[in-house]
């Protein structure tokens, strides 16, 4: 594990957004005591402001490279990272923070890499037609080593899958050992048996040192074992039990009976 618990500064007076949610009116500390920690709450609750800003005290990249503190979307981040105080194991900047929002973006932008590269490849065929085989060989290195590296990681590309095969295809690329990674509901493309499939990938990166932060509002991710799971319908956000949890309790009453939920709608 690197991080070990984020606490509140309050170095503030600003009451408006985010530091206006009510998660943060008693919030004092939560303490990270296994490598996987689960935040829940419905929306509104404040889990995804928590882990945006957390990712920038962190400074962590975003899944496609940039930093937290350099996306116009998350100022607010920036602001609420000044509030946290952070307590390192070890710090690390192996590990990205992934929306899921976000993916669509990043694969648009690797095929865009990808045509660039081709493209420039037809332009060296021909402007170096006349020149020498290692003029034209020097000229091509770079793009030749970037379409290497994008088939290396994604194969034939993240857009010839379908939304959930390339986001697991994303994930078993990008996840090294030793990371801290912070992901924001990542089951929003993924069926139930790629959510199992995500589970197995987790796990495995745990047993090779990292470290995850999930916020979700799925019940399987939410049984991953071992994990500590906090709610943020409470104020400040408080530890749970996984068969406590509305999500839990919501999903299995109603495979149980359905009918009896939808007359009521």
């Amino acid at each position: 594990m690197f991080l070990q618990s984020i606490q509140w500064k309050d170095i503030t007076s600003n009451r408006n957004y985010p530091f206006s949610l009510p998660i943060f009116e008693d919030f004092q500390s939560i303490h990270l005591l296994h490598p996987i920690t689960i935040f829940i709450g419905e929306n509104g609750s404040g889990k995804s402001t928590f882990l945006e800003g957390l990712a920038a005290a962190c400074q962590l990249p975003t899944a496609g490279g940039a930093e937290v503190n350099d996306d116009p979307d998350l100022r607010h981040a920036k602001a609420l990272a000044d509030s946290f105080f952070i307590k390192w194991r070890e710090k690390t900047r192996t590990g990205f923070f992934l929306r899921a929002e976000d993916f669509i973006s990043f694969t648009k932008r690797v095929k865009q890499m990808r045509l660039e590269a081709e493209h420039q490849l037809n332009l060296i065929e021909e402007e170096y037609r006349h020149k020498s085989a290692h003029a034209k060989s020097l000229a091509s290195l770079p793009h030749k080593r970037t379409l290497y590296e994008l088939n290396h990681l994604y194969q034939n590309g993240l857009e010839t899958r379908s939304h959930g095969e390339s986001f697991l295809d994303f994930f078993q690329a990008r996840i090294k050992p030793n990371g801290l990674y912070l992901l924001d509901e990542p089951e929003a493309p993924l069926s139930p048996m790629r959510q199992l499939t995500l589970i197995s990938i987790i796990l495995e990166a745990v047993q090779s040192g990292s470290q995850f932060i999930i916020v979700t509002h799925s019940p399987i991710l939410m049984g991953i074992p071992d994990a500590d799971l906090y709610t943020f319908d409470s104020h400040p956000p408080a530890k749970i039990d996984f068969e406590e949890t509305e999500h839990v309790q919501i999903t299995k009453q109603f495979l149980e009976a359905p009918q009896r939920f939808l007359k009521y709608l």
